[in-house]
């Protein structure tokens, strides 16, 4: 199918909520009114673009109508598509590795987002490129996550660091990196824990392992990945917020994107925070996550 052809396939829903919404929408008037203007701005909600970045695309969109005196609604849905763009950003924003290795990725997120699922396919994604990989069971909350991240260890090649159930998250990766740093590891790829119902205790979990993975390597963590699940919808952008305050997140892994209506999500949490999306989900298969790139993003949906 190719890559495009995937993306494009994966995004069919929210292509039909957001963009056949802006056609049917666009089709059903005979003139560029206010009315039109509300039920487009509905479409953009509707689609999880969140409240702040809807009036802001509508705002923009009214003032270029008015710059290029367009009178044709169909005319419309370019511009829709240049300020979806405007607010991703039209560049790739690369995961971050030092020149001096080991690199450390803190992967962070709530229970059920995919968490464990994404580090053992990015674990994938960095041996496809040659580079040797160790994975950090630090999530010792449960005995469950670190079976299902040794599953993965086993899936993609790589060792993976831990100990029994209930240690010290900051413990397993100091050992991580100590045997990072002997066996030449070129990625360390940290599990964190996920339980919100005690979050007080886990911001300050993930800010001790943070202090920890500084003191043992140079800048690390050099990437702190938010892994958000995109049928949540707006609630992608509050674990932003929760987790951008005690973690420091640099980027966003935006999974379960090919079952879900709500792929605007990216436009709000870009929006609101600043934080790229460097990868996204598209299938269950291990090569199904993907880098992120805006501009294939945009054609997928709208071209």
């Amino acid at each position: 199918m190719g890559f495009l052809g995937k993306l494009r396939s994966s995004l069919t829903k929210v292509r039909k909520t957001l963009v056949e919404a802006v056609e049917n929408a666009v089709s059903g008037h005979r003139e560029i009114d206010e009315s039109l203007y509300e039920e487009l701005e509905d479409a953009l909600i509707l689609a999880d673009v969140g409240v702040a970045a809807a009036q802001e695309i509508m705002s923009r969109v009214r003032a270029r109508v008015k710059e290029l005196r367009l009178k044709d609604p169909l005319q419309l849905k370019p511009l829709f598509k240049d300020e979806v763009l405007r607010i991703i950003g039209l560049e790739t924003t690369p995961l971050f590795l030092p020149k001096e290795p080991p690199g450390v990725i803190m992967v962070v997120g709530v229970n059920g987002t995919g968490k464990t699922t994404s580090i053992g396919k990015l674990a994938c994604y960095f041996r496809e490129q040659g580079k040797k990989v160790l994975l950090a069971a630090a999530d010792t909350f449960r005995a469950a996550a670190i079976d299902q991240l040794e599953v993965w260890a086993k899936r993609a090649g790589v060792d993976v660091i831990k100990q029994r159930e209930g240690s010290d998250p900051a413990a397993v990766v100091y050992d991580a990196l100590q045997a990072a740093k002997a066996r030449r590891v070129d990625v360390v790829l940290v599990d964190t824990a996920g339980r919100l119902h005690t979050k007080t205790n886990l911001m300050e979990e993930l800010k001790k392992i943070r202090r920890v993975a500084e003191r043992e390597v140079p800048g690390a963590p050099h990437e702190v990945l938010l892994v958000v699940d995109a049928t949540t919808g707006q609630n992608a952008v509050n674990q932003a917020k929760l987790f951008g305050e005690a973690a420091g997140v640099t980027g966003l892994v935006l999974t379960k994107l090919d079952g879900t209506a709500k792929g605007g999500v990216v436009v709000a949490v870009k929006k609101a925070f600043e934080i790229p999306v460097k990868f996204v989900g598209i299938g269950e298969g291990v090569e199904d996550l993907i880098p992120f790139h805006p501009t294939e993003f945009a054609a997928a949906i709208f071209d």
